[in-house]
């Protein structure tokens, strides 16, 4: 794409993996454009903000602190957006994510419901009236939205948000990603607002998903999960360029899987709309916020 105007992504989660990744693809499109790395630990922000600008040679990376498992961080992240960046966001990512937490997180939740869910729910809605008209929000889920055995089945928010919910929940919480999704396509679509809202699954990423591991044991899981891995290379290519191709195709109320840049369908428990009608109505009880 031509370097004709400055356009502002912000990736959460930027400072490692698939964030990490995406965030330096982005910088490499244009020296002019901005990216913002939204990460909870600063020290690691600023580390892969130093790595991308080196790299990439685009000076404008930003990092920015944001916890999004305290509403209360989410919130001063929007406010000194508003008050330090001052530009209108091209495609905000909704990256970051943690897959298990026993204690709850200070807002008295469970800590990967708010995190990978909520904390996004919050920024987002907050964050739609500083992006562009052709804004696009991308949310990064995970085919574990369908666990392999047996089927999840909708326990309803309320009983998600509560702490100590088990090994389960990480799947609940990309569920999540896609409900919030489908519903924000529909409320923009409704709104008149041509705001984009898609959602992205990488697959499970060797280099990253099993690079603790012992090597016996990696190279097991991967035959396990084979229809489920992903490659790094290809999935933060596919998602960069989700992110700043919003002047080509339509992609609002998709779902995207791995390096495809055709739309696939997710699980068909993610298209019940009661289900996502109610986490979109607990969620702005939760934390306050009205779309």
């Amino acid at each position: 794409m031509t370097d004709i105007q400055s356009r502002t992504f912000i990736v959460t989660g930027a400072n490692s993996g698939l964030g990490l990744e995406t965030a330096r693809r982005l910088a490499s499109v244009s020296s002019r454009d901005t990216v913002v790395l939204a990460c909870r630990d600063l020290g690691k922000a600023a580390v892969a903000q130093r790595d991308i600008q080196s790299t990439s040679g685009n000076v404008n990376v930003a990092a920015m602190e944001l916890d999004l498992s305290s509403l209360a961080s989410v919130r001063g992240f929007v406010a000194r957006y508003r008050e330090t960046v001052l530009r209108p966001i091209d495609a905000l990512i909704c990256n970051a994510g943690i897959s298990g937490g026993s204690r709850q997180t200070v807002d008295g939740l469970d800590p990967v419901f708010e995190t990978n869910h909520l904390g996004h729910f919050v920024l987002v809605t907050t964050l739609l009236g500083e992006m562009t008209p052709t804004g696009r929000v991308l949310s990064v889920t995970s085919d574990m939205h369908e666990p392999p055995g047996r089927k999840l089945v909708w326990p309803g928010t309320e009983a998600l948000a509560s702490p100590g919910r088990g090994a389960r929940q990480y799947s609940y919480s990309k569920l999540c990603n896609l409900y919030f999704t489908y519903e924000l396509a529909r409320r923009l679509r409704a709104a008149g607002s041509s705001i984009q809202a898609a959602a992205f699954n990488p697959g499970l990423m060797t280099e990253t998903n099993f690079a603790s591991m012992p090597r016996p044991v990696g190279a097991v899981l991967k035959r396990i999960f084979s229809t489920r891995v992903g490659s790094l290379d290809a999935s933060s290519a596919a998602l960069a360029r989700l992110a700043e191709s919003a002047d080509e195709v339509d992609i609002s109320g998709q779902y995207f899987d791995r390096g495809a840049l055709v739309p696939a369908r997710s699980s068909d428990l993610s298209y019940d709309l009661g289900n996502a009608i109610e986490l979109w109505d607990a969620s702005e009880r939760l934390s306050g916020v009205c779309f």
